[in-house]
C-alpha cells in the first residue's frame, strides 16, 4: 500500500474512484469499499453509451471523445456526494486529464489505484464471463495508463490483495485524514 497526498491541509474524501486498467477488479473492490464504509456504490461501466460498449465488444478502443459525456456523467454523480452519503465510483480514469475533470466536480475526492501486472489483467480479462470488454484492449489501457502515484489523494493498494484487506486499507487510510 503506498498513500501519496501532496496536500496534507485537504478534507478527508466524501467520494471515491477506484481505478485501473480494466481487470484490476475495480467492480468487486469498489463494492468492498463501499460495504466497509457504508457508501452508496456507482458502478461507471453502467453509464457508457451503447455506440461505447458496441466498440470496446469489437475490440476497439475508445477515444478521449468517446470518454467526454460518460465522464461527464460521473462527474455529475461524484458532485452530489458529501458527508451524509458518500460514493464509491468505479472508473478506469486513466489519464491525468480524466482524473482532473473528475477532481473539478468534487473538491473531497480520493482516488484508490489498483495496481497490477499486464499477465494478470490480461488472464482476469479473458476469464471474464458476459463482460462487453474485449481482451484484444488490455494492451491498450496499459498503454493509456498515465500512473495517478504522484498525485494527491491517491491511495495504491495491489490488486492482487483479498478484496476484505484492500477495504480495510481504504478505511485505514481515510481515518488518517482530516474529517
Amino acid at each position: 500500500m503506498t498513500m501519496s497526498s501532496s496536500d496534507s491541509s485537504r478534507r478527508r474524501p466524501v467520494a471515491l474512484v477506484v481505478m485501473g486498467v480494466s481487470g484490476c477488479g475495480k467492480s468487486s473492490a469498489g463494492e468492498a469499499i463501499a460495504k466497509q464504509l457504508g457508501w452508496r456504490l456507482v458502478e461507471g461501466d453502467s453509464y457508457h453509451a451503447a455506440e461505447s460498449v458496441a466498440k470496446m465488444q469489437a475490440g476497439i478502443a475508445l477515444t478521449d471523445a468517446d470518454r467526454a459525456g460518460w465522464l461527464q456523467r460521473l462527474a455529475q454523480l461524484l458532485a452530489e456526494a458529501d458527508d451524509d452519503q458518500g460514493v464509491v465510483l468505479t472508473c478506469s480514469a486513466l489519464k491525468r486529464q480524466y482524473r482532473a475533470l473528475l477532481r473539478a466536480s468534487q473538491a473531497r475526492l480520493g482516488f484508490v489505484f489498483l495496481d497490477l501486472s499486464y499477465d494478470t489483467a490480461l488472464a482476469r480479462v479473458q476469464q471474464r464471463a458476459g463482460h462487453f470488454f474485449s481482451p484484444e484492449l488490455v494492451a491498450n489501457q496499459f498503454a493509456t495508463l498515465e500512473d495517478p502515484r504522484d498525485e494527491a489523494q491517491v491511495l495504491t493498494v495491489d490488486a492482487d490483495t483479498p478484496l476484505d484487506r484492500i477495504a480495510q486499507q481504504v478505511q485505514q487510510w481515510l481515518d488518517a485524514q482530516q474529517p
